[in-house]
C-alpha cells in the first residue's frame, strides 16, 4: 500500500482536530457501525472541555489504495515543542487557517518550522461558512507570510482547499456556493501534492522516536517513523542513546495506527509510523538500529522550558482532608510518570525535602499538569510561576516572547501603557477600521499574570497570543506582582454571614457563608495596597434583650470565584495556591498572623 505522512498544523482554535474528524468520517477507515464523537482526537477530558489539543496524536486512514498517516498537533504556543518534533516524521503539512482571523502568531511559528524542514505545504482555508469569512484576503495574507519567512518559489506556489470542517464541506473555489458535502478535493490534493516518504525498504533497520507514550502495562513507548528497513515484534535491536552509548534490547510490543485505534502488529516497513516498547528509558531522538548496523539519524532538538514553579506537599491545616494522594512519595511518583511522556517538562527535587521545581513551556503547560493531578485525587500546593533565568556569555538572560495583540481601536492607548509597564518592546502597529494589531517582543515574566489586566483594559474584546522568541539580557521591569493587597483570615472555622458582612466594604470576597477557612487563608481582595487581617468566622453576639428594631436579613454580594489559571496569575511571591480534588484555595506562605506581620516589617526595613 502507498503511504502519505502529513501533519495538520495551525494556530489554536483554527479547526485542525475537527478537520481530522471529517477526514476519518469521509474515508474508508471506520467500520460500518463505528461512530465518532466530535473532536475524537481530543481524548483527554481537559482537551474536550477547553476545546484545545494538548498532546500530539496520530491516526491513519485508508483512502483508495493509500494509507494516510495523519498527525494532529497542538496549536497553543506552550505545546509548540510537540510541533517541532512531529515535522520530523512527515513529508508534508496541511496548514489550516481561519477564514476570518487569518494568520496568527502560531501560524507563523508552525509554518516557519515546516518551511525549514523543506516540507510540502497545502493550505486549507477553514470556516468559509462564517458570515465574516474573507477567504481570498486570507490567502493573500498566507502568501505574504510565506514570502516573509523566506519560502522557496516551489513552496510559495502552494495549492489551496476551501472548507468548513464543522459541516464537512470542501471545494477548490473560495465561492461558498461551490462547497459540497465531501472531503474528496482534500484527499485528492494530499495524494497528488504530498510526496511519498523518502525511505529505503531494503536496507538495515533505522527508526527514530519522535514522541513518547506511556502506560502501566508496557511502560514507555517511542512513536516515530521507520526511516529504513523493517521492524518485527521480538526482534533484538540496538539503541544509539543521546549520550553516545549503545544499548541492546528486544522489541516487546509493536503497534500500528488505524482510525481511532492502536493495533498490535507483527511487522512494519520503512515509511510507516509505529510505536515500540521494550526499553524502559528510551528517549526522543534516539535511533533504533539492526544489530551490527548501528548508524544514528540526525539528533532532534527538544524545546527547553521557559517557566518554572515550585510544587510541595500540602502544609495547610486542612492537609489530607480532601485528597487521596497527599504524601511526597505519591506526588514524586506522579511527576516521574509525567516526565516519561512529556519531554518538554523538567522535574527536580529540592534536596531531601517535600518540594520540587517543575519547569515547562508556559503557564498553560504547567496549569494543565496541575489540573490533571487534581482530578486524579492529588493534594499539594504550588507557588507563583517564574521565568527561567540563564547565564549566557557571562550575562544573566531571560526568555522573551513574540507577542501579537488584536484589540479595539479605542483601547490601544491603554494596551500600550500596560505592555510598557511590563517591559514590552513595541515592534509594529497595524490599524484596521475597527481593530489594531500590535506586535511586541515581551519578557516572559511580563506575561505572567497579564491576562486579567489585559481583558480589563480591552473590555474583554482583546486577543493576545505569544510564542517563545529568544533569550535576552535581563532588565529591571515590573515583576507583574498584584498591586492590591488581600484579605487574610485570622481564625479557623466556618465563615458567617455576620463576619463577612462586617468586612464586605473592605474589598471583594472570595468565600461565602458556611465555608471552612483557616488562619492565613486568603478570603478576598483588599481595596487598598496593603494586606488586611480579617475575622470572617465572627458570630453575632446573642443576648436575651429584645430590640425595638427587628433584625433584617443580611444581603451579601456574590463572592468572586477564581479558576485555577486565575489563581496562578493572582498570587504574589509570598503566597501559594493549595490544590485539592474538591477545592482551590489561596493562602499566605506564613500562616500565623503575628509571624507574618514580623516578617513583613523586617522586609520593609531592608
Amino acid at each position: 500500500m502507498n503511504i502519505r505522512n502529513i501533519a495538520i498544523i495551525a494556530h489554536v482554535d483554527h479547526g485542525k482536530t475537527t478537520l481530522v474528524d471529517q477526514l476519518l468520517k469521509k474515508s474508508q477507515t471506520l467500520a460500518a457501525r463505528e461512530q465518532i464523537e466530535d473532536r475524537a482526537m481530543d481524548s483527554n477530558d481537559l482537551e474536550r472541555e477547553r476545546g484545545i489539543t494538548i498532546l500530539s496524536k496520530n491516526t491513519a486512514i485508508n483512502y483508495q489504495d493509500y494509507k494516510i498517516n495523519i498527525l494532529d498537533t497542538p496549536g497553543h504556543a506552550d505545546f509548540s515543542g510537540e510541533v517541532e518534533r512531529i515535522i520530523k516524521m512527515v513529508d508534508g503539512v496541511l496548514l489550516v487557517v481561519d477564514a476570518v482571523e487569518g494568520t496568527m502568531p502560531q501560524t507563523r511559528f508552525v509554518l516557519k518550522k515546516a518551511l525549514e524542514a523543506n516540507l510540502k505545504p497545502i493550505v486549507v482555508i477553514n470556516k468559509v461558512d462564517r458570515s465574516a469569512a474573507r477567504p481570498e484576503a486570507v490567502v493573500d495574507m498566507v502568501l505574504d507570510l510565506f514570502i516573509e519567512l523566506g519560502a522557496s518559489d516551489e513552496q510559495a506556489d502552494f495549492k489551496v482547499v476551501y472548507c468548513s470542517a464543522t459541516h464537512g464541506t470542501s471545494s477548490l473555489s473560495p465561492e461558498i456556493s461551490t462547497q459540497k458535502a465531501t472531503m474528496e478535493p482534500l484527499f485528492q490534493m494530499i495524494i497528488s501534492e504530498i510526496p511519498e516518504p523518502k525511505v529505503s525498504i531494503s536496507g538495515p533497520l533505522q527508526f527514530q522516536g519522535t514522541l513518547l507514550d506511556y502506560n502501566e502495562y508496557v511502560g514507555r513507548m517511542a512513536i516515530g517513523r521507520i526511516a529504513r528497513g523493517s521492524i518485527k515484534q521480538n526482534q533484538m535491536v540496538s539503541c544509539l542513546r543521546n549520550d553516545g552509548s549503545i544499548k541492546q534490547f528486544r522489541i516487546q510490543k509493536l503497534f500500528g495506527f488505524l482510525g481511532l485505534h492502536k493495533l498490535e502488529i507483527e511487522e512494519a516497513f520503512a515509511g510507516d509510523i509505529v510505536a515500540i516498547s521494550g526499553l524502559s528509558d528510551i528517549n526522543v531522538g534516539e535511533t533504533v538500529c539492526e544489530l551490527a548496523y548501528e548508524e544514528a539519524l540526525p539528533p532532534i532538538k527538544i524545546s527547553e522550558p521557559t517557566v518554572e514553579m515550585y510544587f510541595s506537599t500540602n502544609s495547610s491545616p486542612f492537609s489530607g482532608c480532601e485528597g487521596k494522594y497527599v504524601t511526597s512519595t505519591k506526588i514524586d511518583e506522579r511527576l516521574y510518570r509525567e516526565v516519561q511522556k512529556d519531554v518538554s517538562l523538567r522535574v527536580s527535587r529540592v534536596g531531601a525535602g517535600e518540594e520540587w521545581i517543575v519547569a515547562g513551556r508556559g503557564e498553560l503547560h504547567l496549569g494543565i499538569l496541575i489540573e490533571n493531578m487534581r482530578r486524579e485525587g492529588y493534594e499539594f500546593q504550588v507557588a507563583r510561576p517564574k521565568p527561567i533565568i540563564k547565564e549566557i556569555n557571562g550575562k544573566l538572560c531571560e526568555p522573551f516572547e513574540y507577542t501579537q495583540i488584536d484589540c479595539p481601536n479605542d483601547t490601544v492607548g491603554s494596551v500600550i501603557e500596560l505592555m510598557g509597564r511590563r517591559g514590552g518592546i513595541l515592534e509594529s502597529m497595524e490599524n484596521n477600521p475597527s481593530q489594531t494589531r500590535l506586535i511586541y517582543a515581551m519578557p516572559s515574566r511580563g506575561l505572567i499574570g497579564l491576562t486579567t489586566d489585559f481583558l480589563t483594559v480591552t473590555k474583554g474584546y482583546g486577543i493576545l497570543s505569544h510564542m517563545f522568541l529568544d533569550y535576552r539580557p535581563l532588565e529591571l521591569v515590573s515583576s507583574g506582582n498584584r498591586k492590591l493587597g488581600v484579605l487574610v483570615a485570622t481564625e479557623q472555622g466556618k465563615t458567617t454571614a455576620y463576619g463577612i458582612g462586617q468586612i464586605e466594604d473592605r474589598g471583594i470576597l472570595f468565600v461565602e457563608p458556611n465555608t471552612e477557612v483557616y488562619e492565613g487563608q486568603i478570603v478576598g481582595e483588599c481595596n487598598k495596597e496593603e494586606d488586611l487581617a480579617v475575622n470572617v468566622v465572627k458570630a453575632k453576639q446573642q443576648t436575651n434583650m429584645r430590640s425595638s428594631n427587628k433584625d433584617f436579613t443580611v444581603v451579601l454580594k456574590r463572592p468572586k470565584v477564581l479558576s485555577l489559571e486565575a489563581c496562578l496569575e493572582y498570587i504574589n511571591d509570598d503566597e501559594l495556591v493549595e490544590i485539592t480534588p474538591r477545592s482551590i484555595r489561596l493562602r499566605k506562605k506564613i500562616l500565623n498572623t503575628n509571624e507574618r506581620k514580623k516578617y513583613d516589617s523586617r522586609k520593609d526595613r531592608q
